[in-house]
């Protein structure tokens, strides 16, 4: 019986990657979860007691494996610039991964303080490795720079997400040595 509700949760946790990824946090319903699982209604809220849940669960869920997959990159570069390239570029990979996606909508979307907690430990451990980085580049305001090489990731992840007119490709080299150009320049 328990690995049947198991396998219940992670079918409702993938549909709604699949809503969020789709269209968003507006998207991710309970009605739509039903729908997407073929469970009753009653029965997703015997899983989850609101939208809060579902989505703080994604981000215990989904968060720390994204995180990993940056921070492997990260420490497979040997130097401090290779270590702030593998950052930018790893994030950019994946963009097209639905678990990416739902994270991105969450991240847009309004959070209770559970997720938001969860994602921003998650992002704690990145923000980091890369103020790290930067301190062995000599940046005299490393926290400051990392804050701002994310907002040239969160951008670009934008830029891709939308199916802007430049390849994926190109917006992913174009924010690479903007940020190699600003921290190292």
């Amino acid at each position: 019986m328990a690995e049947h509700r198991t396998m219940q949760r992670g079918a409702l946790l993938d549909a709604a990657r699949s809503l969020l990824s789709e269209g968003g946090t507006e998207a991710l319903t309970f009605p739509a979860l039903a729908e997407r699982t073929g469970l009753a209604r009653s029965s997703v809220y015997e899983y989850f007691r609101s939208r809060a849940a579902v989505v703080e669960e994604l981000c215990a869920v989904d968060f720390p494996v994204w995180a990993a997959e940056v921070e492997a990159a990260m420490e497979r570069a040997d130097t401090p610039g290779g270590k702030i390239e593998a950052y930018v570029r790893q994030q950019l990979s994946l963009v097209g991964d639905r678990r990416h996606r739902a994270v991105v909508a969450i991240s847009a979307g309004e959070l209770d303080p559970g997720a938001r907690e969860k994602i921003r430990a998650a992002h704690g451990g990145l923000i980091a490795m890369v103020v790290e980085a930067l301190e062995t580049l000599g940046h005299d305001q490393p926290r400051l720079a990392a804050m701002l090489l994310q907002g040239v990731v969160d951008a670009a992840v934008r830029r891709i997400e939308l199916g802007a007119a430049e390849e994926p490709d190109r917006i992913t080299e174009a924010a690479v040595a903007m940020a190699l150009r600003g921290v190292c320049g």
